[in-house]
C-alpha cells in the first residue's frame, strides 16, 4: 500500500495590503541577497487640541467621510469599506454602536460612553453620506424644533408613521 501524498499547507490570506507588503520585504531576492527594510520614521503621538473642540467636528468628519466615497478606495478607508457594504451594513453598524453606548451609558462607565458616543457620532455620518443627507439639512431641522416642547413636537409627528408600523407604541 502506497502512503499518501503529503499534504501541502495552505498559506494564510493576508489581511490588509500592509500585511502583503510586511510579508514581500521579508521574502529574500532572487538573487540571494538580503535586503535591509526601510528605518521606520516615528511619529509624534496625535495629540488633538481640546481647545478646538467644538461641534464643527462634525462637520469636518462628514467632509472626509463624502471624500471617501467619492474615492472609493475600500483598501485604504474604512468609510469607503464601510459605504460599499450597502444602506443595510451601514445602518447596521449605527445601530451595533448606538447599542454599545447605551450599555456604557446603563454601565456608568463614563470614558467608555464618550468613545462610544464618538462611535455612534461617525456612524451616523456615515449613513447621512450615505443617504445623500448634508449636516446643514439635520441643522436646520434642529432649528425648526428649538425652541418648541418636545411633547408639542411629538404631537405634530404625521400619524400615517405610526399607521405604517402598526403600532400606536411610537413616542
Amino acid at each position: 500500500m502506497s502512503k499518501p501524498a503529503p499534504r501541502k499547507k495552505k498559506a494564510k490570506a493576508l489581511a490588509t495590503p500592509l500585511e502583503r507588503k510586511a510579508k514581500k520585504a521579508k521574502a529574500a531576492p532572487a538573487n540571494g541577497k538580503a535586503k535591509k527594510a526601510p528605518k521606520a520614521i516615528p511619529l509624534p503621538p496625535f495629540e488633538p487640541s481640546l481647545a478646538s473642540a467644538n461641534a464643527a467636528v462634525l462637520e469636518r468628519l462628514w467632509t472626509v467621510i463624502e471624500a471617501r466615497r467619492l474615492a472609493g478606495d475600500v483598501t485604504t478607508s474604512h468609510s469607503a469599506r464601510l459605504l460599499a457594504r450597502g444602506t443595510a451594513k451601514v445602518a447596521q453598524k449605527l445601530g451595533e454602536e448606538a447599542v454599545e453606548c447605551v450599555i456604557e451609558a446603563v454601565a456608568g462607565n463614563r470614558a467608555a460612553l464618550i468613545g462610544e458616543s464618538a462611535d455612534v457620532l461617525y456612524h451616523l455620518l456615515v449613513v447621512w453620506v450615505d443617504a445623500g443627507i448634508q449636516p446643514a439639512e439635520i441643522w436646520q431641522e434642529l432649528a425648526r424644533r428649538e425652541g418648541m416642547s418636545g411633547i408639542a413636537e411629538k404631537a405634530a409627528r404625521p400619524k400615517v408613521i405610526a399607521r405604517l408600523a402598526k403600532t400606536t407604541k411610537l413616542p
